[in-house]
C-alpha cells in the first residue's frame, strides 16, 4: 500500500449517535485502515461527544473530533473545518449514518487518481431494517437485505468498476454522502463555500469548482460500496438560495470560493 495515498476519513455528523455508532464500528472492521477518522460534527449535543470519547479508547486509529456550535446547518463551515484538520492526503467524506463495506478504504485506496475526484454510490437502507440496525439487531448489509433501495448499489464487484462512467458535471447525481478528493486540491480551491448554509448544493458547488479549476470527476460503484440508513428529509427552505451560489459558480467559472477552509489553514497549509 506504500504507493497509495494516506486516507483520512471525514464523518459528518449532527445529533444521531446511534447511526455515528454502526458507521464507526463499520470502520472498525476495514480491511485497510484510514490514517485517521475525523468526526465533522455540525454542534451536537453532549450524547455525540460522550459516544466519540468513549469509541476513542478503544478504536484502531486516531479519532478525532471537530465540533462548532449549533447555530443551524452549517455542513459547508464544519467539513471544512475537518478537512483543515485532517492529515492524510486524499480525503474521503461520507456521513454519519453512512455504514461501509469492509473493503470501502481499501477500494478507494486503489481507485485514486491524481488530477481527479471522486463521486462514490450508495445504496438505500429503507425504513424497516435501520428501525432494526438502531435497535441492534445483527443484520448482513448485501444485495439481498430487506427493504433495500438502489440495490445494485449494494454489489461488490470490482470488476465492473472500470466499467462504470457516469456524468462528468457538477449537477447530475452529486452526493456530499460519498466524495473523495485529494487534500490538496480542496485546498487550491479554498474547500466547500461557506456562503452555503441549510440543505443543499453546496456539494454540487464544490464539485463545480473543482471542475472549473481542472479536477475531473469519475463515478465510483461496485467497489467502494456502502449503506445510507433511512431519515426524514431536511427542510427544503434554502435550497433556492443556495442554487443562487451554485449558478453563480457556473456563471463566473469560479475555481475559488472567498470563505473557505483558508480561514483554518496556517500559512503553511495554505500554500497548496
Amino acid at each position: 500500500m506504500s504507493d497509495r495515498p494516506r486516507i483520512s476519513l471525514i464523518v459528518a455528523t449532527y445529533n444521531w449517535p446511534r447511526a455515528l455508532a454502526l458507521v464507526l464500528d463499520s470502520v472498525r472492521r476495514q480491511r485497510i485502515l484510514p490514517v485517521e477518522v475525523v468526526i465533522a460534527d455540525d454542534g451536537s449535543r453532549d450524547e455525540t461527544r460522550a459516544l466519540i470519547d468513549q469509541t476513542r479508547a478503544t478504536f484502531p486509529v486516531p479519532l478525532v473530533h471537530v465540533w462548532h456550535e449549533d447555530t443551524g446547518f452549517r455542513l459547508a463551515a464544519i467539513r471544512n473545518k475537518a478537512i483543515a484538520a485532517a492529515h492524510g492526503e486524499y480525503v474521503v467524506q461520507i456521513d454519519g449514518d453512512i455504514v461501509v463495506h469492509p473493503a470501502f478504504i481499501e477500494a478507494h485506496a486503489r481507485f485514486a487518481r491524481r488530477g481527479c475526484w471522486v463521486q462514490g454510490s450508495r445504496a438505500l437502507v429503507e425504513r424497516p431494517t435501520t428501525e432494526r440496525l438502531l435497535a441492534g439487531e445483527r443484520i448482513r448489509l448485501w444485495p439481498f437485505t430487506p427493504h433495500l433501495n438502489i440495490r445494485q448499489n449494494a454489489l461488490y464487484a470490482p470488476w465492473l468498476t472500470p466499467l462504470v462512467k457516469g456524468p462528468t458535471d457538477g449537477l447530475k447525481r452529486i452526493r456530499g454522502a460519498h466524495m473523495a478528493f485529494w487534500r490538496d486540491d480542496l485546498v487550491r480551491v479554498n474547500g466547500y463555500d461557506e456562503a452555503i448554509e441549510g440543505w443543499g448544493r453546496e456539494d454540487s458547488e464544490l464539485a463545480t469548482r473543482l471542475i472549473n479549476a481542472g479536477v475531473s470527476r469519475r463515478n465510483f460503484k461496485f467497489s467502494a460500496v456502502c449503506y445510507h440508513l433511512w431519515h426524514k428529509q431536511a427542510s427544503f427552505d434554502a435550497v433556492d438560495r443556495n442554487h443562487d451560489v451554485f449558478m453563480r459558480t457556473v456563471r463566473e467559472r469560479r475555481t475559488r470560493c472567498e470563505r473557505g477552509v483558508d480561514q483554518y489553514l496556517s500559512s503553511a497549509q495554505r500554500v497548496a
